[in-house]
C-alpha cells in the first residue's frame, strides 16, 4: 500500500516537474520568437527600403564622359547601394516589353531617355536625405531629372515608426505576461510542498536551507525550459532564413547569440525569483493558514 501511494507521488511530482518544463519552453520560446522579430524588424523595413530606386534622366546632349564621371560617381558616393545605367534604347526595349508592343513603329522615334537607376542604402531612404541628393545631382548641367516615390518613401517611414513603437510596447506587455506565467507554474509546483516546507521549519531548519533545494530544483527545470526553448528558436531561424535568404537573418550572429544568452538567463532568473517568493512566502505562513 504504501509503495503504491509512493509511486502515486512520485508520478504526480514528474507531472508536476513536466508541465512547469513545458510552461517554461513555450512562454520562452514566445518571447524569443518576439525578440527575433524585434531584431529584425529594422532589417526588414531596410530591405524594402532599398528596393526604391532614385532614377536620374540624362539630356539628350549630355557628353559621354559626362555620363561616365556621373555613373562612377554615383557608384561611389556613401549613400549608393548600387547604381545602373540604363540606356533609352534598353529602356525601349524594356516597355516594349512590358506593354506587348513596340511604341517606336507607332511615334517614329525613341522619346525615353538615358538614365541611371540609384538604389540607396536604407539609412538614406528619408525624405529630408533624398531631397539633398536631388537637389546636389540637378544641379549638373547635363541632368534633366531626378524622380522617386515620394508618397511611398513617406509612407514607409512612418509605417516603420509605428510598427517599431508597437513592436515594443508588445514586446514590453509579453515580457511581463511571460514573467507572471513562468511565476504561477512555479508558485503551483511549490505549493504542492508547503507542508514539507512548514514542516522542515518546524523542526529548526533555516529558510536559507529550506529554499535552497527548491531554488535548485526550479533553476534547473528553467535550464531545460529555456534550452528546450532555444531549440525550437534555432529550427524556426533556420526554417525562415531558408525561406527568405534575401533577408539574410543568420548574418548578426553576435546579436542573435545574445538573445539566445538573455532567453537562456531569464529561463534562470525568473524561475529563481519565482522560487524564492514562492518559498518565502509559505515560510512566513502560520500553520492553520496552509490549509487555504
Amino acid at each position: 500500500m504504501a509503495s503504491s501511494f509512493e509511486k502515486y507521488q512520485k508520478r504526480r511530482l514528474i507531472s508536476s516537474y513536466f508541465s512547469v518544463v513545458i510552461s517554461i519552453s513555450l512562454v520562452l520560446f514566445l518571447l524569443g520568437l518576439l525578440g527575433l522579430l524585434v531584431l529584425n524588424t529594422k532589417k526588414v523595413a531596410d530591405h524594402f527600403k532599398e528596393k526604391i530606386a532614385l532614377t536620374v534622366y540624362l539630356k539628350d546632349t549630355a557628353k559621354e564622359v559626362e555620363i561616365t564621371q556621373l555613373k562612377q560617381s554615383l557608384a561611389l558616393a556613401e549613400y549608393t547601394k548600387t547604381a545602373e545605367y540604363i540606356s533609352k534604347e534598353q529602356a525601349a526595349e524594356e516597355h516594349s516589353a512590358t506593354i506587348g508592343e513596340n511604341f517606336m513603329e507607332f511615334l517614329g522615334y525613341n522619346p525615353l531617355q538615358n538614365s541611371i537607376d540609384v538604389y540607396l542604402l536604407a539609412d538614406y531612404v528619408s525624405p529630408e536625405k533624398l531631397e539633398e541628393i536631388t537637389t546636389e545631382l540637378i544641379s549638373k548641367n547635363f541632368v534633366d531629372e531626378v524622380v522617386y516615390d515620394k508618397p511611398l518613401i513617406a509612407l514607409l517611414n512612418d509605417n516603420v515608426k509605428k510598427i517599431s513603437l508597437w513592436v515594443l510596447i508588445i514586446s514590453s506587455l509579453f515580457t511581463f505576461i511571460a514573467v507572471l506565467l513562468i511565476n504561477s507554474s512555479i508558485r503551483l509546483s511549490v505549493y504542492a510542498k508547503r507542508f514539507t516546507i512548514k514542516t522542515m521549519q518546524m523542526v529548526g531548519a533555516t529558510k536559507r536551507f529550506i529554499r535552497r533545494p527548491f531554488i535548485w530544483k526550479s533553476v534547473k527545470l528553467g535550464m531545460l525550459g529555456a534550452v528546450l526553448a532555444m531549440i525550437g528558436m534555432a529550427l524556426v531561424l533556420y526554417y525562415l532564413n531558408k525561406t527568405f535568404p534575401q533577408l539574410q537573418l543568420l548574418q548578426d550572429k553576435v546579436m542573435i547569440g545574445a538573445l539566445f544568452a538573455f532567453i537562456f538567463l531569464m529561463g534562470l532568473f525568473i524561475t529563481w525569483l519565482s522560487t524564492y517568493f514562492a518559498t518565502q512566502r509559505f515560510l512566513n505562513l502560520r500553520t492553520d493558514e496552509l490549509y487555504y
